[in-house]
């Protein structure tokens, strides 16, 4: 039978610093092309304006920063997870799980980021060193 305070372990902070530092860093490395004039060809190559790269590129790093640091965690998670639908439904269309366009990788992402945006920070942040900011803005 498992324990009902597996929560309370400190196994389970550190995995969940894990997630939110694996993925915070993987999406600020991702955001690092979008700031070069290959982002923009590129956005401009899936039928999206240039200026879009900027944006994308600062909420894909500033976000990964955000959860680097457990800081705003709920809401950059939730952008995030906004972003990587879009990117599944609007850009690849849906169309196969592996392969070229292939979604894994972004549906990964985006169950990453929802999983951080229900669960919060966790214990190893600084929203839970402060414990002053309110719960939505954890």
């Amino acid at each position: 039978m498992v324990d009902a305070t597996l929560r309370t372990h400190k196994f389970h902070d550190i995995s969940h610093f894990g997630l939110r530092i694996s993925v915070g860093v993987l999406l600020i490395v991702h955001s690092l092309g979008k700031f070069s004039s290959g982002g923009a060809g590129f956005f401009s190559s899936i039928g999206l304006p240039p200026e879009m790269a900027l944006l994308i590129g600062l909420l894909e790093s500033v976000g990964g920063a955000l959860l680097v640091a457990g800081v705003l965690t709920r809401i950059a998670a939730s952008l995030l997870a906004m972003e990587m639908l879009v990117i599944m439904v609007h850009i690849k269309k849906l169309q196969a799980f592996s392969g070229p366009n292939g979604l894994e990788l972004d549906l990964l992402v985006f169950v990453i980021v929802l999983t951080v945006a229900v669960l919060g920070p966790g214990r190893i942040s600084i929203s839970h060193a402060v414990k002053k900011l309110p719960r939505f803005l954890q």
